[in-house]
This record gives structure tokens, C-alpha cells and sequence, in this order.
């Protein structure tokens, strides 16, 4: 028995003492696979262990009653959803600077680039600052139909996210959109920045970089939020029924008409007119302006699409998807349009001719069908060649063609509203109050094209009006027009004082270099492949 006894003891004093062993020599592993380790992971094991611990207590900390119900944490996820689209959709829409910047340097001649690309730069932090002082409250504030007058510096009482009836505040025509104000401002602000970029190309070459800096200014903090309010704000025009989804005419025909008086109150570049004859004076880097193209058609699908500004996925996919058939189709119109008219599939015409339909279709994308917005972008398209002949020809000098692109399109966009709205309950987000009735080509009558009608007339006399003032008063003052002799040398000498290409030969007259037209012996003109 004290055998048995004996024997049973040793054996769990082997045991424990062969589990000591194990236990040691797994320390032991452990120990040295640490000191194994680089420095850095090493001092990374205490921060991973403190961050397993916080977990763990955030995990048991919580008390049943502050646990969340399930319709709740739907809300929350829906609100988060939709504020993480809208600030995808604005920061390509904000990336469209660089499409504008590129497209328009490109179309420029190079003795210009660097005034072209410093005041798309400088534009939209202008825009920003505008657009924060007055201009969203202006737009957005709570008012008359014709105006805003609360939310001035983004202040005033708001509960965003909430919507509805539930929503109390001073923005409360955004009180639709389920996401914070910041959202709301954000996306507002790009498209206001948008607005002020297009009038950049229509001016270029032979305007003051102050007066361009100041009109900047009035038009984003001015303007652009007085008729935008009567659209968007709830004014006077959206309680008669007029509607314009991503802006044709709230922002492009705004900027349009913008640049139109621009362009007629500066007057044409030196050597665009010859023996009553119109001059071509071609940009320097077809390259980037290519590239340009290629990404404000990327920042559409910002523009378009996020004006949702709710992560929706029919209504997203389905807007992107007429807002890219435009576009494609509005190209291929303008090279066709332009191969029989011209003689040549001129590439400028291309990227103008994608631009068009993007223009176009930015008023109906929700409310049309695929087939509508092909026909949509084809008419702008072709239209576009034609407008830009025809503004030559009135003596209105456009380098880059924004008059044509945004106003004209853009003002051909806001009637095919009237033209091929699908009317209500044929979309799910397209019900009752929430869009157009339906169009002229869609079983409808006239009274869409109508309202459309009226809107584009009333937002373009408005902004003439305005915008003429703005440039009657800095002609009168300052002066909007460079010098003659800074105009020949170039606004990069004379408004910056440097050059974008150093060291390379550099325009000078309206025709040839800066040896007045002699290049190695030979005229502008002359085949230069002789001299190789």
C-alpha cells in the first residue's frame, strides 16, 4: 500500500515537474523568437497588447441600455453610406480643376500657359472663401423666393442629418439630403468653383489677372448663388416647376453667359480678325488638353451621379450610365460634324464634342432614358461645331470654345428636360413631386418645356445683367485688358514674370516666333522638313 502510495506520488511529482519542463522550455522559445525580432517589432508587441485590451474592454464596458436598436443602426449606416458617396462625388468633381486647367493651357499658346494655369489655381481657393462668406447662404439660406438671407459663414441652426418635417434650421432647402451640413457644403462649393473656372477659357489671353481674380469673387459669392437660389434654393423657379438635376443651367449656362460678356467686353485677341477674315491661333499642347478631357469626363461621374447625394445604387448606375452615353455620343457627333463641315476631324472639335454631351445631359441624366440621353449628347454634339463658328463669325473671341460648350449646350440640355422626362413612377427615385412630368417626346405635353423655357431665359437675362455690371465697373476702374505690348510678349512675362517652358523658342506675334515669323531662315508658313 505505501508502495502504491509512493509510486503514485512520483509520478505526479514527474508530472508536474515534466510540465515545469515544458513550460520553461515554451518560455524559453518564446522568449528567443522575441529577442529574434527587429527592434521596431519589438516595440510594437506593447502597443498590439494594449490594443487588444482596450478592446476587450470596450466590449464589456457597454450596459444594455446603451445599446443601440436595430432601426437605428440602419439610420446610421445609411447616413454614413451616404455622406462617404457625396465626398467621393465631390472630390472628383473638385479634381475636375486639373481637367480644366489642362484643357484649357493646352488650347492656349504657350507664351500664355502660366497665366492660364494660375488662375484656374488660384479660382477655386477663391471660390472657397466666397462661396463660405456669402455665397451658400445666399443660395441655400433660408429666405424669399428670390434670395437667401440666413447661414452666412456657414452659421446658424441646423440638425442635419435629419430631413424632412423633422428638419429644423436655417438650410431648408437642403433638407432632403440625409447627410451633415458639411456634406451639404462641400459638394455645393465644387460645383460654385465650377462656374467660376469656365469663364477662365473665355477670357484667357488678354485679361488682367486682378479683374479675373475680382469678377472671380462676385460671380461665386453673387451671381451664381441668386439664380442658383431661385433653382435649388426653393425660389421662385422651383415652386413653378422647373428642374434641373446636376446644374446645365444652374452652373454651366451661368458660366457661360459669365464668360459670353467677358469675352465681348475684352474683345478678340490681337491677330484673330485679318482682312475681315477669322484667324485661327491654335493652342501649343493638344497633349494635355486630351488629357484634360479625359478627366473632367472622369469628374462627371462625380457631378452627375453624386448630385443623388445619397448612396443610391439605381439611381447612381443609372445616371452615370446616360451621363457616359452622352458624352461618347456627343464626341463622335462633333468628328463626324466636324470632318464633313471642316474638312477634318479636328481634335479640338473631339474634346469639345465629348464636353458638349456631358454639358447636355448634366440637366436630365435622372429623368431620361439611355436612348434619350444618346439623342441628347448627338444634338449637342453637333451643335457645338456650329457654335463655334458662328461665335467667330459675331466677332466673339472664345479661345478654348466655353461659350459654346457650356452656354449653348447648356442651355440645350435644360430643354430636353421638357423634351424626354419619363415622368413620374417610371424610376424608383422619380415619384411624385420629385421630378418632371413628362416631356413632349414622352407622351407629354408642353407645359415642361415651357417652365424649361422660362428658366433658361430668366437665369440668362439675370446673369447678363449682373455680370455685365461686374465688368462695365472693373473696365471703368481698373482696366480688364492687358497692354498691347504685354499681349504680343505674352501674359507670363508681363502679369507673372516668368515662363512655363524656359529655354524654349517662344511665340511672339499672332502668326510665328519671336524672330517675327522667320524660323531658321524659313517662313512660319514654309516646310520646315527642307532644313533636316
Amino acid at each position: 500500500m505505501y508502495k502504491q502510495k509512493s509510486k503514485l506520488k512520483n509520478r505526479r511529482i514527474s508530472a508536474r515537474k515534466s510540465a515545469k519542463t515544458i513550460q520553461f522550455n515554451s518560455k524559453s522559445k518564446l522568449f528567443n523568437l522575441v529577442k529574434r525580432l527587429s527592434p521596431s517589432w519589438q516595440a510594437c508587441l506593447p502597443i498590439a497588447c494594449l490594443i487588444v485590451l482596450g478592446w476587450g474592454y470596450a466590449a464589456v464596458a457597454q450596459s444594455p441600455a446603451a445599446e443601440q436598436t436595430t432601426a437605428e443602426l440602419k439610420t446610421e449606416l445609411k447616413v454614413a453610406l451616404d455622406t462617404l458617396w457625396v465626398a467621393i462625388a465631390a472630390f472628383l468633381v473638385f479634381f475636375m480643376n486639373a481637367g480644366f486647367g489642362m484643357l484649357e493651357t493646352g488650347f492656349c499658346r504657350q507664351k500664355n500657359a502660366v497665366n492660364v494655369l494660375a488662375k484656374n489655381l488660384i479660382v477655386f481657393a477663391l471660390a472657397t472663401v466666397a462661396f463660405w462668406a456669402i455665397g451658400f447662404g445666399f443660395m441655400f439660406g433660408d429666405g424669399n423666393d428670390f434670395i437667401g438671407l440666413n447661414g452666412f459663414f456657414l452659421t446658424g441652426a441646423d440638425n442635419s442629418p435629419t430631413t424632412g418635417d423633422a428638419y429644423q434650421g436655417v438650410f431648408s432647402a437642403l433638407s432632403w439630403a440625409g447627410v451633415p451640413l458639411a456634406a451639404k457644403f462641400l459638394f455645393q462649393l465644387v460645383f460654385a468653383g465650377t462656374a467660376a473656372t469656365i469663364v477662365s477659357g473665355a477670357v484667357a489671353e488678354r485679361i488682367k489677372f486682378v479683374d479675373f481674380l475680382i469678377f472671380s469673387i462676385l460671380l461665386v459669392g453673387i451671381a451664381y448663388p441668386i439664380t442658383g437660389h431661385w433653382i435649388w434654393g426653393a425660389g421662385w423657379l422651383a415652386d413653378k416647376g422647373f428642374w434641373d438635376f446636376a446644374g446645365s443651367t444652374v452652373v454651366h449656362s451661368v458660366g457661360g453667359w459669365a464668360a459670353l460678356m467677358g469675352a465681348a467686353f475684352l474683345g478678340p485677341r490681337i491677330g484673330k480678325y485679318q482682312d475681315g477674315k477669322v484667324v485661327a491661333l491654335p493652342g501649343h499642347n493638344m497633349s494635355i488638353a486630351t488629357l484634360g478631357c479625359l478627366i473632367l469626363w472622369l469628374g462627371w461621374f462625380g457631378f452627375n451621379p453624386g448630385s443623388t447625394m445619397a448612396a443610391d445604387p439605381n439611381a447612381i448606375t443609372h445616371i452615370a450610365l446616360t451621363t457616359n452615353m452622352a458624352g461618347a455620343v456627343g464626341g463622335i457627333a462633333a468628328t463626324a460634324t466636324a470632318w464633313w463641315y471642316l474638312g477634318k476631324p479636328d481634335l479640338s472639335m473631339i474634346i469639345n464634342g465629348i464636353l458638349a454631351g456631358l454639358v447636355a445631359i448634366t440637366a436630365p441624366c435622372a429623368y431620361v432614358s439611355i436612348p434619350s440621353a444618346v439623342i441628347i449628347g448627338l444634338i449637342a454634339g453637333v451643335l457645338v461645331v456650329f457654335a463655334v463658328t458662328v461665335f467667330d463669325k459675331l466677332g466673339i473671341d472664345d479661345p478654348v470654345g466655353a461659350t459654346s460648350v457650356h452656354l449653348v449646350c447648356g442651355v440645350w440640355g435644360t430643354l430636353a428636360v421638357g423634351l424626354w422626362a419619363v415622368g413620374p413612377g417610371v424610376y424608383s427615385w422619380y415619384g411624385e413631386g420629385a421630378g418632371p412630368v413628362k416631356g413632349l417626346f414622352a407622351g407629354g405635353g408642353l407645359e415642361q418645356l415651357g417652365i424649361q423655357f422660362l428658366g433658361v431665359i430668366s437665369v440668362g437675362g439675370m446673369t447678363v445683367l449682373i455680370s455685365s455690371i461686374f465688368w462695365l465697373v472693373l473696365k471703368a476702374t481698373l482696366g480688364i485688358r492687358v497692354t498691347r505690348e504685354e499681349e504680343l510678349e505674352g501674359l507670363d512675362i508681363g502679369e507673372h514674370g516668368m515662363e512655363a517652358y524656359s529655354g524654349f523658342l517662344k511665340e511672339a506675334s499672332p502668326g510665328g516666333f519671336a524672330d517675327g515669323g522667320k524660323f531658321g531662315g524659313y517662313s512660319s508658313g514654309e516646310d520646315l522638313s527642307k532644313t533636316i
